[in-house]
């Protein structure tokens, strides 16, 4: 028997025994009172929580919405949240058995699986969640591992139920300023793009006393993906599905550097690199050097998520610098490629919040789970508390204008001190543009309080562009199709097999490969991208795309879209 048989035999199993002795057995009493937050005050808890992405506001739960949380819920987490990744570190809790009572560990679950960590939280929804029963609601079967495992084993929360999206934050980014000064040009495609960063460099050669940078890239650790290897396909047509480009018809995926489109565009870098347009600095630095560097002013452009650099554009406009921060594009290589940033995914699982086999009362965790899923609990996580960050005014909530001054120009002292926002991946939660019983929208995401929440500098920029939002600038959901895989990239991968060895040994060619090409002599790219490919054939990459194949179309099984 395989260890991945065993491990899908022994998990319900493992559940069952948990529950049965911290609950008085299978359906009995919850320990937790008053899930709804009233009189009946809960027995304080806590449970120590890891995540493999960073939380740079995390404030151990004193801020003002955690204080909430533990009053209504008596949970406290002692959370530990990861800066680079967090693979090692799962890979650790894997191999030593260690576990944290509740942790998130996004594209690392299998290992999790893998070695017996994580409960399955069937029952546990059934028996205890009702809020989250009524969230996921027709989506449930998305929630199972796969179509031979078919426990949950996290709550999705990267991916919220019924997601509208009404702005964008990644794309191409020129600074306010600089399309100001030049009369807000175009900015279509990769060549519009250079010729920006180009003609204002030229006339400003230094900022602030120090050389101007027209375009800064963040290769740090996993940021390369975001900010230098990702955009390439965005930029040549195609959707985000991680390291992977999956036709459209029959499924079949490959590594989407192998496109001859996306070659094209590492050649634009190359070309950048060789013009003095791309800090040369971009593939050695930190990713705090990175962040310094556009906090300063002088970087004129950046190709990245707007999260990526939040807080350095969090000093450049608490310092009264909004015009140095940054707007967003769909550049791509030719006007007739369309940006896929905003390709319907459907509802997306995989990526979430799981409870280990270590908790010591998986029936709490998931209660506390459940209030953060109720109404209650999502008004609080994405408005703050009324009164203080929203009121209600002719039965809509609204935030004053003090307030929305501290979330715009001093976002994360403003997080840190509130919670607003710190929680939201830590349950399952409804998506931008989901109205609750009072007729209020769920999240603070819809365009009157997005276009509230814009500096002066970015609503200059919009109305020169004709656009209320920077979704307005981008391709719609209306003219794509829906993805009847999701997204590929939060799809688990089967540890029983040499799928991860092979996947680990091409990230790395990548990630010394791509650098290389980008900073060679223009002469030597096409050997050196070509050298690439080649290299990745030779380790295994064929077999790879194959092994992802099947799961993409077990997937479509598995999600009955076919």
């Amino acid at each position: 028997m395989s260890s991945f048989k065993w491990k899908v035999t022994l998990a319900p199993v493992l559940a069952l025994l948990l529950l049965t002795a911290c609950d008085g057995g299978v359906g009995g009493k919850t320990s937790l009172t008053d899930t709804s937050g009233g009189q009946n005050a809960p027995s304080p808890l806590t449970f120590d929580f890891f995540s493999v992405d960073p939380s740079l506001n995390w404030n151990g739960m004193k801020d003002e919405v955690g204080k909430v949380i533990t009053a209504k819920t008596g949970i406290t987490l002692n959370g530990e949240f990861a800066v680079s990744g967090g693979q090692d570190r799962i890979s650790l809790m894997a191999a030593s058995r260690d576990y944290p009572d509740i942790v998130s560990p996004k594209g690392e679950l299998s290992k999790l699986v893998d070695a017996g960590a994580m409960l399955d939280l069937t029952d546990l929804i059934e028996q205890h969640a009702p809020n989250l029963k009524k969230l996921y609601g027709n989506y449930m079967d998305r929630l199972k591992y796969s179509n031979e495992d078919q426990a949950i084993y996290v709550l999705p929360t990267y991916y919220a139920v019924d997601q509208k999206y009404f702005d964008a934050g990644g794309g191409f980014g020129i600074q306010h300023r600089v399309l100001k000064e030049l009369g807000y040009p175009q900015v279509r495609t990769l060549q519009d793009y250079e010729k920006v960063l180009r003609t204002y460099s030229d006339k400003h050669p230094m900022t602030d006393g120090k050389p101007t940078i027209p375009l800064t890239l963040d290769a740090d650790n996993w940021r390369i993906m975001i900010t230098v290897t990702n955009p390439a396909f965005l930029a040549t047509g195609a959707p985000d599905d991680g390291e992977y480009y999956i036709h459209p018809e029959t499924y079949e995926a490959k590594l989407h550097y192998k496109r001859p489109e996306e070659k094209e565009y590492f050649r634009w870098l190359n070309h950048m690199y060789n013009e003095g347009l791309l800090d040369q600095e971009s593939f050695v630095q930190k990713s705090d050097q990175y962040k310094s560097k556009i906090a300063s002013g002088r970087v004129l452009g950046v190709i990245d998520q707007d999260w990526g650099y939040a807080d350095a554009e969090d000093v450049l406009k608490s310092s009264g610098r909004a015009e140095a921060a940054y707007s967003h594009f769909p550049v791509t290589l030719s006007e007739e490629l369309k940006d896929h940033s905003f390709q319907d995914t459907g509802f997306v699982s995989g990526w979430g919040v799981g409870i280990t086999t270590s908790n010591p009362d998986p029936v709490r965790t998931i209660q506390f789970f459940d209030y953060l899923a109720s109404e209650e609990g999502q008004i609080l996580m994405n408005w703050g508390i009324e009164g203080k960050h929203y009121e209600i005014k002719n039965g809509k909530r609204v935030i004053s204008a003090a307030v929305q001054e501290r979330k715009t120009n001093h976002a994360s002292a403003f997080q840190k001190e509130s919670g607003i926002g710190l929680y939201k991946n830590m349950s399952g939660r409804y998506g931008d543009g989901v109205k609750d019983s009072t007729n209020n929208y769920y999240t603070t995401n819809f365009p009157e309080q997005i276009e509230a929440s814009y500096t002066q500098a970015e609503k200059d920029t919009l109305q020169a562009y004709g656009a209320s939002t920077w979704k307005d600038l981008f391709p719609s959901e209306e003219e794509f199709p829906v993805k009847p895989w999701g997204a590929a990239y939060n799809m688990p991968t089967p540890g029983d097999s040499d799928y991860n060895v092979i996947f680990q040994k091409t990230q790395d060619i990548i990630r010394k490969r791509i650098p290389e090409a980008v900073l060679s002599s223009p002469e030597k790219f096409d050997a050196m991208y070509d050298g690439m490919i080649a290299e990745l054939n030779q380790a295994g990459a064929e077999k790879m795309e194959k092994q992802y194949t099947i799961l993409i179309q077990n997937r479509v099984r598995l999600w009955n879209a076919d």
